[in-house]
């Protein structure tokens, strides 16, 4: 069993940063392959960026390329994502969520979802 609790949202100004940060409990951390989603209101929930369990492999949707940066740090059982240059469109809901298995990019693939953390970019 993993427990996920995602933190560091919150309301910033376009062209601004914030670093989410997702806290894993459970055993079972630092062999699960890691996303973070978000879900805009009216929208299905979208894949961000997914890693890996070792941090050598990530992936990127096309719209956050070269502004999101998604890491881990396996000792702390933390995964983070790291993001600049928010635009308005990177308004929603960020769920973090693990994967007992290879890297993957479809939400069914995931095991366990954390609560959400709300971002809100204005303009």
């Amino acid at each position: 069993q993993v427990q996920l609790v995602e933190s560091g949202g919150g309301l910033v100004q376009a062209g601004g940063s914030l670093r989410l940060s997702c806290a894993a409990s459970g055993r079972t951390f630092s062999s699960s392959a890691m996303g973070w989603f978000r879900q805009a209101p009216g929208k299905e929930r979208e894949l961000v960026a997914c890693i890996s369990w070792s941090g050598g492999a990530t992936y990127y949707a096309d719209s956050v390329k070269s502004r999101f940066t998604i890491s881990r740090d396996n000792a702390k059982n933390t995964v983070y994502l790291q993001m600049n240059a928010l635009k308005p469109e990177d308004t929603a809901v960020y769920y973090c969520a693990a994967h007992r298995g290879v890297i993957a990019t479809q939400a069914y693939n995931y095991d366990y979802w954390g609560q959400g953390t709300q971002v809100t970019v204005s303009s």
